[in-house]
């Protein structure tokens, strides 16, 4: 039999709560991106990490917010901890390999493209291996063409994310980047549920094994979520981030750079 599927059990409650932290992480880790590009070797991977975990932590902490509103009736759902933790890992691995392509290759297209499809296939890894890791006495079903389209949405505003984090300078703008990839990255997941049915084994009623949503998601949240804040507190301290210009841009040629006058009589 088929289950019924509320992905809003909590009405506009969770999907605005998530959309707000991908748009934080993908905020910390875009000027994370930036900043990387503004500085010497040796502190670009330094930078680069610090995106790719904020830009991780911030879908994957979006995904399961979202799911803690996600209901079939008849069938309680629990989750596979190792499963729904791989699921982060595979975020951050994913999208970390997609920002230092860009972040050691620079701006070129081939970069941007290959960069922004290796991310775009974490967000959309990380999606199905999370929902992978869900446990109800069914099974989920999942419609092949709504899958293709999710997982286009998630490359498409992966490298446009990308391009924006080496492209576009200032604060307003930068976060008005980061509000479009939190809306590319919540749209992604909603096309992604709505590619789902649910075909339940007798009357649904008992549950796999597992830990039930509130007693996994909600401390489970807690460390991705203070790790994003401190994130925050890092990028407030380094006004380059912020601003997305280099001091010397805005000072003029540093000493070191400026060719000494030649004296007079020579």
């Amino acid at each position: 039999m088929h289950g019924t599927v509320d992905g809003f059990s909590y009405g506009l409650v969770t999907p605005v709560a998530a959309f707000l932290m991908a748009c934080m992480g993908a905020a910390l880790g875009l000027r994370c991106t930036t900043r990387s590009l503004m500085i010497e070797r040796s502190w670009k991977s330094g930078w680069l990490a610090l995106g790719a975990l904020s830009i991780g932590s911030g879908i994957w902490t979006m995904h399961f917010i979202a799911m803690m509103g996600f209901k079939v009736d008849g069938a309680p759902l629990t989750y596979d901890r190792p499963t729904t933790y791989a699921s982060l890992g595979m975020a951050i691995l994913m999208v970390g390999i997609g920002i230092f392509i860009v972040g050691y290759r620079g701006a070129t297209p081939m970069a941007l493209v290959t960069g922004g499809t290796v991310t775009g296939l974490g967000v959309a890894t990380m999606h199905y291996l999370g929902m992978a890791g869900m446990r109800l006495n069914g099974r989920f079903e999942y419609s092949t063409p709504i899958v293709a389209v999710s997982v286009v949405i998630a490359v498409v505003a992966a490298t446009a994310a990308l391009w924006a984090a080496v492209s576009i300078h200032g604060f307003l703008p930068s976060l008005g980047a980061s509000a479009v990839m939190g809306v590319a990255v919540s749209g992604m997941h909603y096309t992604g549920m709505a590619a789902l049915s649910v075909s339940l084994h007798g009357s649904g009623t008992s549950s796999a094994g597992g830990d039930s949503s509130a007693a996994l998601l909600a401390p489970m949240l807690i460390g991705p979520v203070v790790f994003l804040f401190l994130a925050g507190v890092v990028v407030m301290f380094d006004p380059l981030v912020v601003m997305g210009t280099p001091a010397w841009e805005e000072q003029g040629p540093s000493p070191a750079s400026r060719v000494p006058e030649r004296p007079k009589g020579w």
